[in-house]
């Protein structure tokens, strides 16, 4: 190659535009996923009061301290409702939250955001649509965690303990809030809700639940969940607590296709 070609090559080369380089994912302590049953089940005062407690726990001091006291001192959160199978909706995009103005501002979004109702209970569903939303979301956390409320078992869409297997086989951790306020009646509710989620919807390491058995205590009970989620696995029992003194081992084991089987006695 002669000397003049080589050099209109290499100002050639010299000359192009480079390509943009891909943005790294944000590094993060946790990625969260909130995720709120809105099913007929719950009256709205009982939606008003738990997105309220959202809403409270957001801005909370422990909260905040929570996340400050991280590697990175920021998580990644997100918002999501569920109901039935075709009921899934992000109320609350993917956000870091890394000071108390980002935590305030996302509570805020949260609180002007309209409460919707739709009707079944498919836990299944809920694990399935979310589960994906970590997939290129913009953040590379050390944890994934899935926190999920209801305020009964799975009676639609497909099995919540395969649906939970396969959860936690990504990697992810699910934890679970489960409300047991009313009297268990027709087929959407049981009496032993916590042992239920405990057996057939929770896992991964460090998994929990807390159980909210006072509409007036479940913002402290959301509140506590969410230090223990933003901390993480601690050397000691992940902290659970039940809404009666029998603890899982003590408990007989519960059937995890005990809603789909109440709801088909129901319709019959």
């Amino acid at each position: 190659m002669s000397r003049f070609i080589w050099l209109l090559v290499l100002l050639s080369a010299l000359g192009s535009s480079p390509m943009p380089a891909k943005a790294a994912d944000i590094d993060v302590d946790l990625e969260l996923v909130l995720a709120v049953d809105v099913s007929w089940s719950m009256d709205m005062d009982e939606q008003d009061l738990q997105r309220q407690g959202y809403v409270a726990a957001l801005k909370h001091p422990d909260v905040i301290r929570a996340i400050s006291s991280g590697l990175h001192g920021k998580i990644a959160l997100t918002y999501m409702e569920w109901a039935g199978p075709g009921y899934q909706t992000v109320l609350m995009p993917w956000t870091v939250i890394d000071s108390a103005e980002a935590a305030h501002a996302f509570a805020d979004g949260l609180a002007s955001a309209p409460i919707s109702r739709f009707r079944a209970t498919s836990i299944s569903s809920a694990l399935q649509f979310a589960a994906p939303m970590f997939d290129g979301n913009g953040f590379q956390g050390m944890r994934r965690v899935i926190d999920i409320s209801g305020d009964g078992p799975n009676n639609m869409g497909e099995p919540v303990a395969g649906a939970r297997d396969a959860v936690v086989g990504r990697g992810i951790v699910i934890n679970g809030l489960p409300i047991m306020i009313k009297e268990a009646s027709g087929f959407y509710s049981i009496d032993n809700l916590d042992v239920y989620y405990e057996q057939c919807v929770v896992g991964g390491p460090g998994s929990f639940i807390i159980a909210v058995q006072d509409l007036q205590t479940i913002s402290e009970a959301i509140r506590r969940k969410l230090v223990l989620e933003i901390v993480g696995p601690q050397p000691a029992e992940p902290e659970v607590t039940y809404a009666s003194e029998t603890s899982v081992a003590q408990a007989t084991p519960v059937d995890c296709l005990i809603g789909e089987k109440l709801f088909q006695r129901w319709m019959q």
